[in-house]
């Protein structure tokens, strides 16, 4: 049995983003022309792969079977492809230290499969330094939290945070807070040192820098508390907003940026969106409070 790469990749897409109008334009194509590869397939391993209603679209249980494998197929091809060419491309990709987290060995591995001629370099910063290197062009793509106002780049997820602590950590109403920050110049703490301020409690700050990991640890001892993704939250803490009335905090969305424009660039960059949003985590602890309550209820 011959497979044709083009229908695997159309199963893959469709397989990825649960949606032949998106797959359709992730590969440039039509939601007929899709389909009739998706069939093609279908018809020459004589299985259905996708099972497709007016409201849901989602793999078969032969589809579930078969869609490692074909990630190997294509990953394979595509390394076979790229051997063909003894040039060497350079991938600068940023990603914000509050946004990265288990996914982050499974984004570069998938990188690294799509295309073993790139060569890929990464930053791990803050959203706001990030934002400052990618506007001076000294990085191809940054995934990072939306940052004030900014409308550019593409939309991975919504992103919702929560205060965490340690289940005896100790805050008594009129002490200051004990926060832990990574940085100064984190936007994150700005959020957060700003909210405090608004509602009238008082802080300080006992644990300031070595990014978010560092944060976590000196949350996790039980040092102070902090601001965390909801999915990213250290383990061992929970949820403390309601526990110590402590405000509600604004959701925002983690953004795709990036100034490649070369069609091997792009679908290096459709590879890593689809593995983002495949691998993302669910969010650990207890749901906290939002300011934004159209984005609390958008599924994370």
């Amino acid at each position: 049995m011959t497979l044709d790469i083009d229908a695997v990749k159309a199963f893959l897409t469709v397989a990825d983003l649960r949606s032949f109008t998106r797959a359709a334009e992730a590969l440039g194509s039509t939601q007929g022309a899709i389909s009739v590869k998706l069939k093609r397939l279908e018809d020459r391993i004589g299985e259905k792969l996708i099972e497709r209603t007016p409201r849901l679209v989602r793999l078969s249980a032969r589809g579930t079977v078969f869609l490692e494998p074909a990630r190997e197929l294509l990953a394979a091809h595509d390394r076979a492809v790229a051997s063909l060419t003894a040039v060497r491309r350079h991938f600068r990709l940023g990603i914000a230290t509050h946004v990265g987290g288990a996914e982050v060995p499974t984004l570069l591995a998938r990188l690294n499969a799509h295309d073993p001629a790139l060569t890929i370099e990464v930053q791990l910063d803050d959203t706001r330094d990030l934002l400052a290197a990618f506007d001076r062009g000294e990085l191809d793509a940054a995934i990072v939290r939306r940052d004030d106002d900014r409308r550019d780049g593409e939309v991975l997820a919504p992103e919702q945070f929560g205060w965490y602590a340690t289940p005896d950590f100790v805050y008594r109403a009129g002490e200051p807070l004990r926060l832990a920050a990574s940085s100064p110049s984190c936007s994150i703490r700005d959020i957060v040192t700003g909210a405090l301020d608004a509602v009238g409690i008082p802080w300080t700050q006992v644990f300031l820098g070595c990014g978010s990991f560092a944060v976590a640890e000196a949350v996790s001892a039980g040092l102070a508390t902090a601001v965390f993704s909801c999915r990213l939250a250290p383990p061992g803490t929970i949820e403390v907003s309601r526990k110590f009335g402590l405000p509600p905090l604004p959701a925002t969305e983690i953004l795709l940026l990036s100034t490649l424009s070369d069609p091997q660039s792009r679908e290096a960059l459709r590879a890593l969106a689809m593995a983002f949003r495949e691998h993302r985590p669910a969010s650990n602890g207890a749901r906290p409070r939002f300011r934004n309550s159209q984005m609390a209820d958008s599924s994370i």
